[in-house]
């Protein structure tokens, strides 16, 4: 199941759990080994996945545009509409990813740090 929201307990907000498999890891060598086998190593410079972030990112707003406020979980948006939202997402994370891994950046660790730090 890839459609989760936070859901209310005792009043209290409820947060949901991300699955831990695949890893952060499984899905840049997924997204290494795609790209070896289309030879598209000369397209995925650092500059051109901002790029297709920045772009990826603009489709995901989209699904947001005149919407007004947002109830968490997507609350009274259609099935079809939270599964847009869900691919826009997978999009922008596997990008960063890619970037992540075009730059040498240990994603998973520099978000830790970064959380520690804040």
């Amino acid at each position: 199941q890839i459609l989760l929201w936070k859901m209310e307990r005792n009043g209290r907000p409820f947060e949901t759990k991300f699955s831990s498999n695949p890893s952060i890891e499984d899905l840049r060598q997924k997204m290494a080994d795609w790209i070896d086998e289309r030879d598209w190593h000369k397209f995925h410079t650092p500059r051109n996945l901002v790029l297709a972030l920045t772009g990826e990112m603009g489709e995901l707003a989209e699904c947001f545009q005149w919407k007004g406020e947002v109830a968490d979980g997507l609350e009274g948006w259609t099935d079809t509409e939270k599964e847009h939202v869900a691919q826009e997402m997978s999009d922008v994370l596997l990008y960063l990813i890619r970037l992540a891994d075009k730059c040498g950046v240990d994603l998973p660790a520099a978000a830790a740090k970064k959380i520690e730090r804040n």
